[in-house]
């Protein structure tokens, strides 16, 4: 086209030329006589043209194409060494930022050590266990108590129309997690106007536990106690499960959402309950929300701190260990406190937390994972994993900085100190530094025969309702890493103790610091331990201002107010609620525990 044009413009001033030289006022010299030339070569320049013009345009299109392919292939070439730099950029910028990020080295030992003297030759006063709480707070009751009133509703409800089915649910995990599950499975009855069956206890690889219902808890009690509440049976009518030939797992099961609201029930499971008459509902880990009709939520109360009493075994060698626990505590006044440590080796491995063993240490954690969490550690930077979740208070806490903290608190050496645990990863070089600190210290082995012992061994929910028992009356109750037993444990001493949990639960965090310090002194490091104290007191008598029940903060663990009546209506009709978990002797020993108003 450019070449078209410059022809155009070289024709048009050979024209004007002639124009002007025709008039005679131009100054330029006149030009050439035009050439004459025939049509056939005018034909054939314009043909000329036109050849030039299309190879041109030809070319242009290659070269094009040329430009836009390198374009693109330099796009891609730029965008692989955009994206390689900046995987090495973000590699070394991970580098840089583990680089900078504070971790924690478990020094603790070396503090001890360096501490000891001072902590040994501390003259001041002990702390005196009828002292140690301070908070208090008179509990407002529900008025009126909704007791009678969902007696009667429920009750009415089950008359009047007749219950709609059966109810059968498996409660998996540990002793606690069954616990929620069966309190649970009693609220999701009421709102659904069935019948439950005593749950089944599935079978768990890690608590590797058979026992059934009754093997843990007294059953007759349990059905006895829910009587006008909830109608409950130990199993399926005989003309019912024929259909299924005698085989409960034959009974389809229904899978219902987590935390499922009391609607869901109502409107997606009530439906097929009364078509089919029995319903199966596994899972049943958390698959009913926190938040339930309050007539709903007092079942929950109502299951969890009075039909649910130990079996008969369980309860008669807790009361040995409580009454032991208690002879052993005369310098105190009867008074001891009870920890419950998470220092399994299980615990420790899973916790990907290092400690003083060294290499060996780690080898030896590194295998007990493999084994039994196959393929789910592959990070290669766990030192710094370590370091990380240390100075993040993840870590589960040694024997010896529980007796650290203990004593900084003002915990003397003749304090009884009731252990609650499994087996201690290394028990002996890991107890040695607490046992030093505390000589007064005992655990169910310790305080039990090995013949009172024998049925229990290899049954962990039943070793661990032995702990829940003795921990549940103590004087002071120390968490060291959370979990179901101190959730469950707290919410029962808030219900026993006027809404007090009575419970020490340490600041990680701070106290990783704190034992991370080696010029700290024993001064500093009790100050500090004495504004942790007086801040677990403030928090035990604590109620979430925003009344939400949440995984949290559930029912569980703050049970009143909404549980609070059930005390003022045992009271009205002369029962002691204790009497369901200790015979009157130890309720007399327990008479000298002050309780708060």
């Amino acid at each position: 086209m450019a070449i078209n044009t410059i022809m155009k413009n070289k024709t048009y001033n050979v024209v004007s030329s002639e124009g002007s030289g025709g008039d005679g006022n131009s100054s330029s010299p006149p030009s050439s006589p035009r050439r004459q030339t025939s049509g056939f070569s005018q034909c054939r320049r314009r043909l000329r043209s036109k050849v030039q013009l299309q190879y041109f345009r030809k070319d242009s299109l290659a070269a094009g194409i040329f430009v836009r392919r390198n374009i693109q292939f330099l796009l891609l070439l730029f965008f692989l060494y955009f994206s390689g730099l900046m995987m090495c950029v973000g590699r070394f910028s991970d580098f840089l930022r583990h680089s900078r990020e504070p971790i924690a080295i478990y020094k603790s030992h070396v503090l001890l050590e360096k501490l000891w003297h001072d902590i040994e030759t501390d003259n001041s006063t002990a702390l005196e266990l009828s002292s140690v709480w301070q908070f208090k707070r008179r509990m407002k009751v529900q008025k009126p108590c909704p007791v009678l009133a969902a007696r009667r509703r429920l009750g009415s409800v089950e008359v009047s129309s007749g219950p709609a089915g059966y109810l059968i649910v498996e409660a998996n995990g540990g002793l606690n997690q069954q616990r929620s599950a069966i309190c649970n499975a009693v609220a999701v009855a009421g709102i659904l106007n069935a019948v439950l069956v005593i749950p089944s206890f599935g079978y768990n690889s890690v608590w590797k536990d058979p026992s059934e219902f009754r093997d843990i808890y007294d059953e007759d009690h349990f059905i006895a106690t829910l009587e006008g509440y909830v109608k409950v049976v130990a199993e399926l009518p005989d003309e019912l499960i024929s259909k299924y030939d005698h085989n409960i797992t034959n009974i389809p099961h229904l899978r219902v959402e987590a935390w499922a609201p009391a609607k869901h029930y109502l409107g997606e499971v009530y439906p097929v309950l009364q078509e089919q008459g029995v319903i199966r509902i596994a899972p049943f880990a958390n698959r009913l929300a926190m938040n339930v009709p309050s007539h709903i939520q007092l079942l929950r109360c109502i299951t969890n701190y009075r039909a649910l009493r130990f079996s008969a075994p369980i309860t008669t060698l807790a009361q040995k260990l409580v009454n032991r626990m208690i002879e052993r505590s005369s310098m105190t006044g009867g008074k001891y406190v009870s920890v419950h440590l998470r220092f399994e080796e299980d615990m420790v491995a899973f916790s990907s937390c290092l400690y003083d063993g060294g290499d060996a240490e780690k080898s030896e954690m590194h295998s007990f994972r493999e084994k039994g969490w196959k393929g789910k550690f592959k990070r290669k930077d766990l030192d710094f994993v370590a370091g990380r979740n240390r100075i993040d208070g993840k870590c589960p806490l040694t024997p010896l900085e529980v007796g650290m903290m203990l004593r900084g608190m003002g915990f003397g050496s003749n304090t009884s100190i009731y252990l609650a645990s499994g087996k201690i990863y290394k028990g002996e070089q890991h107890l040695a530094p607490l046992l030093k600190m505390f000589p007064l210290l005992y655990t169910k082995e310790s305080l039990a025969t090995s013949d009172e012992l024998a049925p229990f061994q290899g049954y962990s929910s039943r070793l661990a309702a032995l702990d829940y028992t003795v921990c549940l009356f103590s004087e002071v109750f120390v968490t060291t890493h959370g979990g179901n037993f101190p959730h469950f444990l707290m919410g029962h001493r808030r219900f026993l103790f006027n809404g007090h949990a009575k419970t020490i639960r340490p600041d990680k965090r701070m106290l990783v610091g704190l034992l991370e310090n080696m010029t700290i002194s024993w001064k500093d490091f009790k100050d500090d331990m004495d504004a942790m104290l007086l801040e677990s007191d403030r928090k035990g008598m604590m109620i979430p201002r925003v009344r939400k029940f949440n995984r949290k903060n559930s029912i569980y663990a703050f049970p009143l107010p909404e549980c609070d009546c059930l005390q003022s209506h045992d009271s009205s009709r002369g029962i002691n609620h204790t009497l369901d978990v200790l015979d009157p002797q130890l309720e007399a020993t327990r008479g000298r525990v002050p309780v708060s108003d």
